[in-house]
């Protein structure tokens, strides 16, 4: 039982912190330092990529309109519809999945050649604590320079290959580094090069779609699927209950930015980056 409740905090914590820009696998990272769960090394390495995938859900239910890219041809579309399948085919979201995808490659090819490399070089506290306190600073700074000036895209529609590659790249840092947060490098990025924080947000959201499902499926690919009874449970657990807290913060986050910038997550970033390295230093 205990160890059930500890994949429900678990998964809440991946929920809440998969899409504030305050790095999941960095508080995923630190949690496993104070509440293990009594699995295998294996099993855990998988738990806290898969679990994901349950946050991930969230993002396709609360987007399903904006992400389907086929569907019956009305208003507009139905007069001016070409005819066959492709009629049924919304090309202005079929173009955004082609943008997210060009966003994908970097992080995509690292991942596949590099992933089981750079977890055993960067996956620590120490790590984590720097790129918190990193890019908690950063943050500050772009919005600070950014104060008052006027967002160059402010729809996704407007997001050209070039800028997605360009977000594309800062996503490839937090796959490098963990406590960098996915979300935060692309809002970072996507701030520095003038998208509005909304924009930045949404397209993030939609980014972690095609990663988090190639990511898990790697992750189940080298564990296998001969879980027992007990790590089936922990993982559907995990789930459940990142998908649940992962519909509420996106909720939040999406009304949060209408009237907000980042500043406040860099704060707690910075932080929660010195508490660690004081933790672990002075223990």
């Amino acid at each position: 039982m205990i160890e059930f409740l500890k994949a429900f905090l678990f998964g809440i914590v991946e929920g809440i912190t998969e899409w504030l820009p305050i790095s999941s696998t960095g508080h995923m990272i630190l949690l496993n330092e104070f509440v293990k769960l009594d699995v295998s090394d294996a099993f855990y390495s998988m738990f806290e990529v898969v679990i994901q995938l349950g946050a991930i859900l969230a993002v396709v239910v609360l987007f399903w309109k904006d992400i389907f890219p086929f569907g019956k041809p009305t208003g507009r579309r139905r007069r001016h519809s070409t005819k066959g399948i492709m009629r049924y085919v919304k090309t202005d979201i079929m173009l955004l999945w082609c943008k997210i995808l060009v966003s994908c490659v970097p992080a995509a090819i690292v991942g596949i050649l590099f992933n089981d490399f750079f977890e055993a070089l960067f996956y620590n506290y120490i790590t984590v604590a720097i790129m918190l306190i990193l890019f908690g600073v950063l943050f500050i700074i772009v919005e600070t320079v950014h104060k008052g000036k006027p967002s160059k895209i402010n729809s996704l529609s407007e997001l050209s290959f070039q800028t997605a590659f360009v977000i594309g790249l800062f996503q490839l840092i937090a796959a490098i580094f963990p406590g960098t947060s996915r979300s935060g490098a692309t809002i970072v990025g996507a701030l520095m090069i003038g998208v509005s924080r909304t924009v930045a947000a949404e397209f993030t959201f939609f980014l972690a779609i095609p990663v988090m499902f190639g990511a898990s499926l790697l992750k189940l690919v080298k564990f296998g699927l001969a879980f027992t009874s007990t790590e089936l449970a922990i993982l559907l657990i995990g789930m459940v209950t990142a998908f649940v807290s992962s519909l509420i913060i996106i909720r939040f986050l999406l009304g949060y930015i209408k009237k907000h910038d980042f500043k406040v997550f860099g704060y707690y970033r910075i932080i929660l980056g010195v508490l660690v390295l004081a933790y672990f230093f002075f223990s």
